[in-house]
């Protein structure tokens, strides 16, 4: 057996972790890898690649319209700043009956973090919900915490109220909702 077929069964068993993670039916969330694969984009239909990273190159396949949001994987970047507009773009190609895929070099951190504010803003979601079925989808899925800081400013400017507080932990601040996994991780 060749080794692109002994890779293929791996990449379908384990789609969260290795191809691209469908959000919604018309949403999808990678790495930079899996976004770069021509058969997962054509296979999924993706007519737009959102790009929210610095160091991942895209290929560009024909059909297929490319957006860079060039922003760091750091707590001090200003991840903020893109969360109306990109969730803007994504709802615009839903509506033109299009498919969106957003990820950046893991697939964890940043794109997670915009397909949350994604579904906070247009579907209504809390940002615990929204997290929990982003989480569901890619169970990778982890933003650095100043991410956690502008998705809880976020859902204050859409709903007034929040669903998720930052708490002190052992292992620095983290939001309420890793605190059981933190105490679990420290009991072992």
């Amino acid at each position: 057996m060749s080794t692109v077929f002994g890779i293929i069964p791996i990449l379908f068993r384990h789609p969260s972790a290795y191809g691209l993670s469908r959000i919604t039916d018309n949403l999808f969330i990678s790495n930079g890898e899996a976004a770069n694969n021509k058969l997962f984009l054509y296979a999924n239909q993706i007519t737009t690649v959102i790009n929210v990273s610095v160091e991942v190159v895209n290929t560009y396949f024909p059909g297929i319209y490319y957006i860079h949001v060039p922003v760091v994987d750091a707590p001090t970047a200003r991840l903020y700043d893109f969360f109306d507009a990109v969730a803007d773009k994504i709802h615009t190609v839903e509506l033109n009956e299009g498919r969106t895929l957003v990820h950046c070099a893991a697939g964890v951190s940043r794109s997670a973090a915009l397909c949350i504010a994604y579904l906070m803003k247009y579907h209504s979601m809390s940002l615990v919900n929204a997290h929990a079925w982003v989480k569901a989808c890619r169970p990778i899925i982890r933003p650095n915490i100043g991410f956690w800081r502008q998705l809880i400013q976020y859902e204050e400017k859409l709903f007034g109220k929040t669903s998720v507080s930052l708490v002190q932990s052992p292992m620095g601040m983290i939001p309420d909702l890793y605190e059981n996994e933190v105490r679990e991780m420290i009991a072992l």
